[in-house]
């Protein structure tokens, strides 16, 4: 599943959608989401309650990290130093803690740390900290934004699993595992030899993408805000 960037209806939606799919799938399922569940869309805090809560009957939950959560908990470290934060999306997730960020003083550390500290819960804090970097498979590696070709995964940066780009994606490796990655968003699904990326900027078009890569063919699905009205 692609970034989400604090977009609840669409992720409702788009599971709903994974349940229905898989519902004549035999065997062990997992959703796997990919990172940036917070900034820019309107419900970050509502998306972190969500992942939080016990997957769909008959799936397992993977979260990824991804540099969203990063730069969130960087944020709630040291305020003052990580402002730039703010102009990435942050004031959209501090607005869904109720928190205007406009109106208070980040420069007061103390003070700062003690809102923070009181409204956004302890398990938010530790979901977005302690997020796996990747999850790797035989034939398969899921990663926010990408990887360096011929490392093997244990020793990869982890700057380049959360923020590559360009280098990875004109990386053609025919021998190299599948990768399946957010991060660079498109209007649509990118499919090439040896990437899939679903990041289909959610927050801006609307559309929250999955791929369902077993069993063949591939499927992709994609949950809007409106069927998750349309389903209420």
């Amino acid at each position: 599943m692609g970034d989400i960037h604090g977009c609840l209806h669409e992720l409702k939606a788009l599971e709903r959608l994974i349940v229905a799919d898989a519902q004549d799938i035999a065997g062990e399922k997992w959703i796997v989401t990919l990172g940036d569940y917070v900034d820019r869309g309107p419900d970050s805090a509502g998306v972190i309650d969500h992942l939080l809560k016990t997957p769909p009957e008959g799936f397992s939950r993977f979260c990824l990290a991804g540099n969203h959560e990063t730069m969130m908990f960087e944020f709630f470290r040291s305020p003052a130093d990580s402002l730039s934060w703010l102009d990435l999306g942050g004031r959209e997730t501090l607005a869904s803690y109720g928190i205007d960020a406009a109106g208070t003083d980040w420069t007061n550390l103390s003070a700062a740390r003690s809102l923070l500290d009181v409204v956004i819960p302890y398990e938010h804090i530790d979901f977005i900290s302690s997020a796996a970097l990747y999850l790797e498979i035989p034939g398969l590696i899921c990663v926010h934004a990408g990887i360096r070709a011929g490392i093997p995964m244990e020793e990869q940066e982890e700057s380049d699993l959360l923020w590559m780009r360009r280098e990875f994606h004109d990386t053609h490796s025919p021998d190299a595992p599948l990768v399946v990655h957010g991060h660079t968003p498109a209007v649509k699904v990118v499919v090439q030899a040896n990437r899939i990326c679903v990041d289909t900027a959610a927050y801006a078009t609307g559309r929250l993408t999955s791929v369902r890569l077993k069993p063949q063919p591939r499927t992709f699905l994609v949950g809007t805000a409106s069927s998750h009205a349309a389903a209420r």
